[in-house]
């Protein structure tokens, strides 16, 4: 007997990206199979993955730092040309777009907590658009506009460089996140406008001054989409104990990062790293932030995951560790996918 598994909202991929890289501006292969990588349509289906935020990031000269060896020292990646950066985040954003129109019953661009949840129901995976790093956006914030009229409703000011907004983490480990001044001018302006236009700031990418700027500034939940614990991973991208007591005290959320580097004691980039040390990020974390304050935030297609996980079909494999655990069904389902649609709902509507 086959049965349904538990559905996943996931708070971070990057399948646009390495579409993108491809050529495949119709986002074609995610629908006929992928050969690499973590994400396409018929392992989401085995996997429960029925929704999450889909990143348009912007790359730059140097390649992504998620999967580097662990370096006390490492720099801040070279900030990327505004104009490149704009063309490419159009480009990507338009990926995401094409693919959802071509195929909607299959994957669904989600501007509300509302259509998500018409989108599951009928079987297609939720897509809501996030932009990681506002390299594209100028600062009078027209894109901002422009983006949200075509259905951005998340973004990270910063990736692990500077921009006009602010300074992002480097990938460093082990590490604080306290490097760098907090959010510019533009950075506090870009943080109205999304509260205004209910998108969703997240701050999984940004620094410690940064990070206290928005927790003073915003009324909303603070949400790190795609982060860990810093006390088990010492990792610069990870949260201290002062982030994440803002991060309750705002009634917020984390999304647990599957990148091996961002989970391990070790900072080391191995496959082979145990279940069961995600596990403890994740009951360490519910300790500290509540029952509604943890979810997943995978990383898929943007990191090395562990094994035993391997790609979204394996998703299930993260699922039985935590019963294995003790954790109740109730709260698996709520990190699986209520704690995520629960903030969305009051941030996004």
């Amino acid at each position: 007997m086959t049965t349904t598994p538990q559905p996943v909202f996931d708070g971070h991929n990057d399948v646009l990206l390495h579409l993108w890289r491809a050529g495949d501006a119709e986002g074609q292969a995610f629908f006929d199979g992928r050969p690499g990588g973590h994400l396409d349509l018929a392992r989401c289906r085995a996997g429960g993955f029925a929704g999450g935020l889909f990143a348009v990031y912007v790359p730059g000269r140097r390649s992504r730092g998620d999967t580097l060896r662990p370096d006390p020292d490492a720099a801040l990646p070279d900030p990327v040309e505004p104009g490149d950066a704009r063309r490419d985040m159009l480009e990507i954003a338009a990926t995401l777009m094409r693919m959802t129109r071509a195929r909607g019953d299959a994957l669904r661009l989600c501007r509300s907590v509302g259509e998500i949840e018409a989108a599951r129901a009928a079987g297609a995976i939720a897509a809501v658009m996030h932009l990681e790093g506002c390299e594209g956006i100028g600062p009078d914030l027209a894109e901002l506009e422009v983006l949200h009229a075509a259905g951005l409703r998340s973004l990270g000011p910063v990736w692990s460089r500077s921009n006009i907004f602010g300074t992002g983490v480097p990938f460093r480990f082990p590490a604080d996140p306290d490097i760098g001044p907090g959010l510019t001018g533009a950075g506090r302006r870009l943080l109205r406008r999304c509260e205004e236009l209910g998108i969703l700031v997240d701050l999984s990418h940004i620094n410690a001054a940064g990070f206290r700027d928005v927790a003073a500034l915003s009324s909303r939940p603070l949400v790190a989409s795609h982060s860990n614990l810093h006390a088990i991973a010492p990792s610069a991208r990870n949260l201290v104990d002062w982030q994440l007591d803002a991060i309750r005290e705002s009634g917020g959320l984390v999304g647990v990062n599957f990148a091996v580097g961002f989970l391990r004691p070790d900072g080391r980039a191995d496959p082979d790293t145990p279940l069961s040390v995600m596990v403890d990020h994740i009951a360490r974390l519910v300790d500290r932030l509540g029952e509604g304050g943890v979810a997943l935030g995978s990383d898929f297609d943007g990191a090395v995951i562990p094994r035993a996980i391997g790609d979204a079909a394996g998703l299930p494999a993260l699922l039985d560790a935590l019963r294995a655990a003790g954790f109740g069904e109730a709260l698996v389902a709520r990190i699986a996918w209520g704690n995520w649609i629960g903030l969305l709902r009051r941030v996004i509507g």
